[in-house]
């Protein structure tokens, strides 16, 4: 997969720069992000690497607008898949899909595959194409409301912290009673219950539900509905654990999730780009430090997860984020600056590429500053190494195969082999239909769930309100007919008692009407 490794305490390098080299060259297998730059110069001969087994202690990838991220993202997911480990990308402008075929040389990708000492071959990867609900090119992607919980659903539905609080009361009501809410039509049908006369008993042991805030998360829900997104919830509901496939030669599937579709709901999104995580989690067993990770994430636009989340929120995040590792599962944030990253997290990722930063306004240099303070003491500038940056250059910092930061290097990066930009349609489309997984996925079905088992408990408690408006005409009926007669007809207590209908009704309320469900971290949960 990567070229020869040169001793990179070669005669030629600078003596701070066989330092700094020195420290990159590890004897397990690695991946090749690019050549040392120091002092203006690029020096082949000193190889900026990756440990593969370190790529589960997580990792941040920033940087401004047009500096080189994306292409970063997919060097590291080719060599990744490389080396059979599976990817997962978030494509949200729509320009990764390349991926899966191979690269058009031309003189810049000559000229960067010269400079850096890379034997650049044209090759594609192995990819499967993913859309939230189907809306765009990919292999549609759901999830059923009680899987996503009431936690991440607040953050869609952009819930205060009690509205957020009273919707973990329905989803609560909901588990008990094992009502499956699979779409947003059984969450409404829970939320108009638990409000009517008829329901607001249900929830009185568990606190109650204000018909405000009920309100509240009605229009939420039939707003976030009207908008299109009631496809993103329902069945079948998308198996994580598809991402940990490979392909028949061995090497990893880059599973690519398509959203240019959905970029104007960056809320939706992120949080179901942090669902699929938290499932992963979830499910995943334990495995401790592995020679390769089982999966690697990368989390693009991270900072539109974070903007304006709770608290449980964030907190569930870094408990995902710490505790994943663990699974074999390494993550990998991506945004324009560490500042983006909440502390708490930004303390567990291990593996650092900084692009080039911007210090044209205050706030821009007061970001700078505090993105020097988080990496460890370097012979650069890094102020103005950062903002000197060209396309495709970073300052980099990982972790050594002993778990130790390496010294701060400036990289001029690799070229990617494979297509720097987005696939033909006619491919994508043809990719996709051509997928094991478009049988499993593609049709939406609707199973009774909660929607159609509420309805039968309306329409059961409909007609013994007709029964028991018939049984009182009858005794009225009979009261009348056995005056004179000294006969006193049964009561209308005693009729409806030994009714069928009360019979059925007391059954079906004395009754759960399924098993409960169990819910673990952010409130995600599935039935087994």
């Amino acid at each position: 997969m990567s070229d020869s490794q040169p001793s990179p305490t070669s005669p030629a390098l600078p003596p701070q720069a066989q330092e700094i080299a020195a420290g990159y060259a590890f004897t397990g297998p690695a991946l090749d992000l690019g050549a040392l730059m120091w002092d203006g110069a690029c020096l082949p001969d000193a190889r900026i690497r990756i440990p593969l087994a370190m790529l589960n202690r997580h990792g941040l990838v920033a940087g401004a607008t047009g500096t080189g991220k994306t292409k970063t993202l997919q060097l590291v997911a080719e060599q990744l898949a490389a080396q059979g480990v599976p990817v997962f990308l978030a494509d949200v402008k729509g320009d990764v899909s390349g991926i899966s075929a191979p690269g058009a040389p031309d003189d810049k990708v000559t000229g960067r595959a010269a400079e850096v000492g890379q034997d650049w071959e044209a090759r594609g990867f192995p990819c499967e194409f993913y859309a939230l609900g189907g809306i765009g090119h990919g292999i549609p992607l759901r999830a059923t409301i009680t899987s996503f919980g009431p936690v991440l659903l607040s953050k869609v539905l952009q819930l205060n912290q009690t509205q957020e609080q009273s919707l973990g009361l329905i989803f609560s009501y909901a588990d008990q009673k094992g009502l499956e809410l699979y779409d947003l039509k059984d969450l409404r049908a829970v939320v108009t219950f638990l409000t009517s006369d008829e329901g607001k008993p249900e929830l009185k042991d568990i606190g109650g539900l204000s018909s405000t805030t009920a309100g509240v998360i009605l229009r939420a829900l039939t707003a976030f509905e009207q908008q299109g997104m009631g496809a993103f919830f329902g069945e079948p509901e998308f198996d994580t654990s598809e991402f940990l496939r490979l392909a028949p030669d061995g090497r990893g599937t880059v599973s690519l999730l398509e959203l240019p579709s959905v970029q104007d709901r960056p809320q939706l999104f992120s949080t179901f780009l942090m669902w699929l995580l938290a499932d992963l989690y979830h499910d995943l067993p334990e495995v401790g430090d592995v020679e390769k990770p089982k999966l690697v994430f990368f989390f693009d636009e991270a900072h539109l997860l974070f903007n304006g989340a709770s608290r449980a929120f964030l907190e569930s995040i870094t408990q995902t984020v710490r505790l994943i590792r663990s699974k074999g599962v390494g993550v990998f944030f991506v945004t324009q600056t560490p500042k983006d990253v909440p502390a708490d997290v930004l303390a567990q990722l291990g593996n650092r590429v900084q692009h080039a930063l911007r210090a044209f306004t205050p706030d821009d240099q007061k970001a700078l500053r505090a993105t020097v303070k988080t990496f460890p003491t370097s012979p650069y500038d890094l102020e103005e190494v950062l903002t000197s940056l060209g396309t495709g250059e970073a300052v980099v910092t990982v972790l050594s195969e002993k778990g130790a930061p390496t010294p701060v290097a400036a990289v001029r990066l690799r070229a990617p082999e494979s297509l720097m930009g987005p696939a033909p349609e006619t491919a994508l489309d043809q990719a996709v239909k051509g997928s094991v997984l478009y049988g499993r996925y593609a049709q939406a079905i609707d199973r009774e769930s909660a929607y159609e088992r509420l309805a039968a408990r309306q329409a059961e408690t409909e007609a013994q309100k007709r029964a028991d408006a018939d049984a009182a005409a009858a005794e009225k009926e009979a009261r009348q007919a056995a005056k004179g007669r000294g006969k006193e007809p049964q009561s209308v207590v005693e009729q409806v008692v030994g009714s069928g209908v009360f019979k059925s009704l007391a059954r079906s309320l004395g009754t759960q009407i399924g098993r409960e469900i169990s819910r673990s971290v952010f409130g995600t949960a599935r039935r087994r």
